[in-house]
């Protein structure tokens, strides 16, 4: 009997929808790898299903089963990594690492994320300006092949198997298609393949030592040029961990939330530092150097303080979504990233698009310090529903132009699956169908994710 339209299996953070005939839940690795054998016998197609805080409908399954992680949610801590089940969020890691005075670096907006699905995807976050994307902490995982096969990979094993090579963009960051380059190690290949060559069950993770202070801030600007010229002033700074944009439309939207926000503010850009002797000093003048709103700024005296700032930062996609949801249209947002020295170039494609066909409606927030802002529109009705989503293949097109990439740390997932063939040749999208075919013949898992099967 298929789910219950309402399913909460049934739907993903950005409102994509979809059917199922049956959910699993199982609770250890030989339990999928059973459930993994049964669909494939009957060649019933699997979806592999995290906390369902994605964006891109790959958690969303088009019909057959729903394989949920959610009980496979230990976490062990131990000096310099974590021992986790796929199913454990990121809110829990963080709050099981912190006894021990360590930190997880990768930092994506919604810490209700699972382990399993921020692998899936190669999830970065705002701290990816220092401490990159996801894959740089996977020290091993287990993955079930779609027939059953267990496997344990570590990092520096490699492939069993002779792979495809294929060139990355010239972006620090990309989960567009597979990863495939020469001499790579055999885990990398599951990492942001968003669950279609295997389930990841567990994985540890490289944990870092917590630093001892952090200056931190959020700095308002009376112009939005200002802060794109405080952007390229400050890229380079040392040890710098955090470097993110907030434009005046999504200040706007979030006023509500933090009524303290200057009325003269038209951007803001938050910064994160590990302190030491001299950071404050250096940061007093770049301040003031910059015109930014000193007085009107905020700067972080205590932990609470940066709670607070994370708040802040998170709210803008929150309120996105929220609008999005009552509206009950999907969400209609970039995750295109370009090479850093078309950062300007790119968000004034952006601007000058947007201010003619959606003026008003539409917010630009994100990672700037990586070439990586998210444009979300706003649209009124499903008619401008239709009109953004052709407005966002275009920004994917000058995108890959620019040499850039159609998805920075999203993935493609169902809804955005058609932006493939924008940055990959045909050549290279057979290359990666040729390595889903090895490990997944019947294409069993992820059916619908980055390819039209």
């Amino acid at each position: 009997m298929p789910l219950p339209s309402d399913s909460p299996y049934l739907v993903d953070a950005s409102g994509f929808t979809g059917t199922a005939d049956r959910v699993f839940t199982p609770a250890s690795t030989e339990e999928v790898a059973a459930i993994l054998r049964d669909a494939a016998e009957q060649k019933i197609p699997v979806t592999i299903s995290g906390a369902g805080t994605g964006v891109t409908g790959g958690r969303v399954p088009q019909g057959g089963w729903v394989l949920s992680m959610e009980r496979l949610n230990r976490i062990e801590i131990q000096p310099g990594k974590a021992i986790c089940g796929a199913g454990a969020t990121l809110h829990a890691l963080q709050l099981a690492t912190a006894p021990s005075k360590q930190f997880y670096a990768p930092d994506p907006t919604e810490w209700g994320a699972s382990v399993g699905g921020t692998i899936a995807t190669n999830a970065s976050g705002s701290r990816s300006f220092k401490f990159g994307d996801t894959r740089r902490h996977v020290i091993a995982m287990t993955v079930v092949l779609a027939d059953g096969t267990i496997l344990h990979l570590r990092r520096g094993e490699k492939p069993p198997m002779d792979l495809p090579a294929i060139a990355p963009p010239d972006t620090t960051k990309n989960t567009a298609g597979y990863f495939l380059r020469p001499g790579m190690d055999y885990l990398d290949l599951f990492i942001g393949a968003e669950g279609t060559l295997g389930v990841v069950t567990g994985a540890e993770l490289a944990l870092l030592p917590a630093p001892a202070d952090l200056f931190t801030g959020v700095v308002f600007f009376s112009s939005d040029g200002e802060a794109l010229a405080a952007v390229n002033d400050w890229r380079p700074v040392t040890g710098l961990r955090m470097l993110e944009y907030v434009d005046e439309a999504a200040l706007g939207m979030i006023r509500p939330r933090f009524s303290e926000i200057p009325r003269e503010a038209r951007a803001a850009l938050l910064i994160e530092q590990e302190a030491g002797d001299g950071v404050e000093e250096a940061w007093i003048d770049r301040l003031e150097a910059s015109g930014a709103l000193l007085d009107a700024s905020w700067f972080a005296m205590s932990a609470a303080d940066r709670e607070r700032f994370r708040r802040f930062r998170h709210s803008v996609p929150e309120a996105v979504n929220d609008l999005v949801r009552r509206k009950g249209l999907t969400k209609m947002g970039s995750d295109f990233a370009v090479p850093i020295a078309r950062n300007e170039e790119m968000l004034q494609v952006y601007r000058d698009t947007l201010d003619r066909e959606f003026p008003g409606k539409y917010v630009v927030f994100g990672h700037i310090g990586d070439a990586h802002l998210h444009t979300n529109i706003l649209p009124a009705d499903s008619v401008e529903w239709t009109r953004a989503k052709a407005l966002m293949v275009e920004f994917a097109k000058q995108a890959v132009e620019m040499g850039g990439t159609v998805s920075a740390e999203h993935g493609l997932g169902k809804r955005k699956r058609d932006f493939l063939p924008l940055q990959f040749s045909p050549a290279e999208i057979e290359s990666m169908r040729g390595v889903k075919r090895l490990l997944d013949p019947e294409s069993i898992l992820g059916r619908g994710t980055l390819f039209t099967d």
